[in-house]
């Protein structure tokens, strides 16, 4: 299997199958941090990452939102002292793509980028 972290998000439309709950155990061990989770019926992606204080909570902010734009792919982020809480899921299918993983997978990347 392909590394999540070398993948391209592809556009995404309304019409595009959910991930089975066998292709997210497929693609869950390359994030293994990121719990599955499901809020008002749609499963998504979050991890809430620890860092040390707020401005670097910032700094990471913005470079996720800066991938975001890159890859067309949108986040929820809730900043915070000392954390940042990031869920990944496609709005257009109201659940998980492989587009979430691979976003996952790159923010890890950011994540331990500031953090190495």
């Amino acid at each position: 299997m392909d590394s999540l972290r070398q993948l391209k998000c592809v556009p995404c439309r309304g019409d595009a199958p959910r991930l089975t709950d066998e292709e997210i155990a497929k693609y869950h061990p390359q994030v293994v941090l990121w719990s599955v989770i499901e809020q008002e019926g749609v499963k998504r992606l979050q991890r809430v990452f620890k860092i040390k204080n707020y401005a670097r909570a910032l700094d990471f902010t913005l470079q996720v939102g800066n991938l975001a734009e890159q890859e067309d792919h949108h986040p929820s982020l809730l900043t915070e002292w000392g954390k940042v809480t990031v869920t990944w899921w496609t709005h257009a299918i109201k659940g998980l793509h492989r587009n979430d993983f691979i976003m996952a997978a790159k923010t890890d990347d950011i994540y331990d980028h500031l953090n190495g």
